[in-house]
């Protein structure tokens, strides 16, 4: 394993590896944000060419969050345990394989174990990355910069996998698989020779603690399940009752196994951070609020609209202005405001973002939307970076991984808990509607869940400071 010291003095610029090393580790978050918004676009091709049912075809977008949100704990401890760098090109080789096979398929079981293994080497890449940039990159300004760079490339590949996604697919959708072939191959060949880590961050590896891990992944895999079931529970409500039941077992199983455990897993007194508790559960409403919000707005636009899916993407495609955004503008404004005032800030650029929206017609225009996709362009450039850095400022090197497996797990969950309620009210209140105003109205109702959400996240935020460590941390302070 290579080892070298931090790659940055605290007052000195980015030296060039740095910026490489961030480079490459920004291209690996890049391609999982395109890969999974690409095959939301490439669904109907790949339905008519394979033959799938609408259940299978369901079950290859659940396969990737299943594994992605199931794993994400335990390849941020896995990383923390077993080396960040070697974890990190490991899950990288896996992604670039299986995402091959995806390609190449020509059964829906061949799809869906891509897709699983894909999510699962993207939930141990996805921690290893972000705690090599906590861990390469001083605490302090480097390190947020570094951190917000990071995470406005996450939210740009899924705002750029739409359109990217919607161009490959015309081309034949295979290319959706094979294009991210291409490019985490040459990110494989780059990050062996950028990417390092730092001789402090290994943690001790003592025993591995298998029945923590054994417990901990079940808990996880059933309460994504259960999570992708809200939406269907009427079909079968005891199956999502059963997957919710297991999954609070073994998360009791789980406490009740890291607290007597010598060589725990995932260290509970990590939980009494308020400022990482907090960021958590504001991530979770977060994402949720706006993958709630873009089921809603490809239903009114493509449904209601008669927009096609290439021109859905597009519409959105101005959210993902925080490309540009937050590497440039979040910076100054976290130097000067604090991490925490930055983040409600972007709350309230969403809530508006939301609102403003809930006054869709059958007449609207895409210049009467285009506000709300400013505004949430805004809020990510805003949101996303600070809260990642919230979450895991002040942890320690060897709980880099875990605690960069939790934020992103709450990413995830949000997402999956964010579609599902949406989903859930608007079919409640449709009813047996058919009617485009009845659509329409139920689309509105189900629109109040984001809204609601990002008004409970920014309650959170702004219940208490969390720890302040940084000169921007002490501004906001006083």
């Amino acid at each position: 394993m290579s080892t070298s010291p931090p790659l940055a003095a605290d007052s000195g610029k980015m030296s060039g590896r740095a910026a490489g090393m961030l480079a490459v580790l920004c291209g690996a978050i890049f391609l999982e944000g395109i890969d999974a918004a690409m095959l939301n676009i490439a669904l109907p091709s790949i339905r008519a060419e394979l033959a799938l049912s609408t259940t299978t075809l369901s079950a290859v977008v659940s396969a990737y969050v299943l594994a992605y949100a199931g794993l994400m704990l335990l390849g941020g401890r896995v990383a923390d345990m077993y080396g960040k760098r070697k974890v990190f090109l490991t899950a990288l080789t896996v992604f670039l394989l299986f995402s091959g096979l995806g390609g190449f398929a020509t059964e829906g079981w061949m799809l869906l174990t891509a897709r699983f293994v894909t999510g699962a080497a993207a939930a141990f890449m996805t921690p290893a990355g972000l705690a090599l940039i906590n861990g390469s990159f001083p605490e302090g300004a480097q390190r947020n910069r570094a951190v917000l760079v990071y995470a406005g490339t996450a939210s740009a590949g899924f705002s750029l996998g739409l359109v990217i996604g919607g161009l490959l697919s015309a081309v034949g959708w295979r290319w959706v698989f094979f294009a991210p072939v291409i490019f985490s191959a040459v990110l494989l060949v780059a990050g062996t020779k950028l990417i390092v880590e730092t001789r402090q961050e290994a943690a001790p590896r003592h025993r591995f603690d298998m029945a923590g891990a054994l417990t901990l992944t079940g808990a996880m895999l059933s309460a994504a399940y259960a999570l992708t079931r809200l939406e269907h529970a009427g079909d079968d409500l005891n199956r999502t009752i059963a997957a919710a039941g297991a999954s609070a077992l073994l998360w009791l199983a789980f406490i009740l196994i890291e607290r007597k455990s010598r060589a725990p897993l995932v260290r509970l007194g990590i939980f009494r951070s308020g400022a990482l508790v907090q960021s958590n559960l504001a991530a979770m409403l977060f994402t949720g609020a706006f993958f709630g919000f873009q089921f809603i707005v490809s239903l009114y636009l493509q449904e209601l609209l008669g927009w096609s899916s290439f021109q859905t993407s597009l519409a959105l495609i101005v959210i993902g202005m925080d490309a540009i955004l937050a590497p440039l503008l979040t910076p100054m404004l976290v130097e000067r405001f604090g991490n925490r005032r930055v983040v409600l800030g972007g709350f309230a650029f969403a809530v508006a973002g939301y609102a403003l929206f809930l006054g869709m017609g059958l007449d609207w225009t895409y210049a009467a939307m285009l506000p709300s996709t400013i505004l949430l362009g805004l809020a990510f450039s805003l949101g996303y970076g600070p809260l990642t850095i919230i979450a895991t400022d002040g942890i320690a090197e060897g709980e880099q991984g875990l605690a960069s497996g939790l934020v992103n797990t709450s990413f995830q969950f949000g997402a999956a808990l964010g579609l599902s309620a949406v989903s859930a009210v608007g079919t409640f209140v449709l009813g047996d509607g058919e009617s485009p105003s009845e659509r329409l109205e139920a689309l509105r109702a189900a629109l109040l869940v984001p809204v609601g959400a990002t008004l409970v996240g920014m309650v959170i935020m702004g219940m208490g400071r969390g720890r302040c460590t940084d000169a921007s941390c002490r501004l906001q302070a006083g």
